[in-house]
């Protein structure tokens, strides 16, 4: 059987492939590359930009030089050229938020030099009070806002994040089971659990 390519949950549209493709996140190899390429920051919600300007002391030093000017000039976001609200960024590519940090992998080994959010660092240290924007905790899945109030989502393929889509289909991991915690922040865990009754659903027609 073939999956309809857009599946409706709420007021939700979303594209089969969250539910059929694979991918978990592979730090150790791609070193948060996700952080420092692009043009354009992450997208963010006036009530996230509130939160984030709340906790800039808690990560500035963390911060570069240069992200610190940033921020000192225009803010910790800016209004895009498709009119989207979005981090502010260095170089035309670097969120201001990047730092760097050695990791321990998996095998007890060190990856060095290692692309992280300095709020989520703070975050997870009990310094600050805020993660991270929603649309980067939701990455490699994308959100879309329509006219009439509806949501899109769609799964976003990034060469660079290849290695992702490596160790998702070792660990045959689905995107909506990756990203099961920030699609419950986001979305709540009724229309979570209604999700994962559609996939169960169409899994056993395919």
């Amino acid at each position: 059987m073939t999956l309809p390519p857009i599946l409706q949950i709420g007021d939700v549209l979303l594209s089969s492939d969250i539910l059929t493709e694979e991918f978990c996140c592979d730090l150790e190899v791609c070193r948060g590359a996700c952080c420092i390429e692009g043009d354009a920051g992450a997208p963010v919600t006036l009530d996230e930009v509130m939160e984030i300007e709340d906790n800039v002391d808690a990560v500035w030093s963390d911060l570069s030089a240069s992200a610190q000017a940033v921020i000192d000039r225009q803010g910790v976001a800016y209004t895009d050229r498709e009119g989207d609200l979005v981090t502010s960024i260095v170089g035309g590519k670097d969120c201001v938020f990047t730092c760097y940090a050695d990791l321990t992998s998996a095998d007890g080994g060190t990856v060095s030099n290692c692309c992280l959010c300095a709020l989520e660092k703070a975050f997870r240290a009990g310094e600050g009070t805020f993660c991270k924007p929603v649309s980067c905790a939701l990455y490699p899945i994308r959100e879309k806002q329509f006219s009439d109030g509806s949501i899109g989502l769609n799964y976003h393929h990034w060469d660079i994040c290849a290695c992702g889509r490596r160790k998702g289909r070792q660990l045959h991991l689905p995107v909506y089971k990756f990203l099961r915690e920030p699609l419950i922040r986001r979305f709540g865990q009724e229309w979570y659990d209604e999700l994962c009754d559609v996939a169960a659903q169409l899994a056993c027609m395919s």
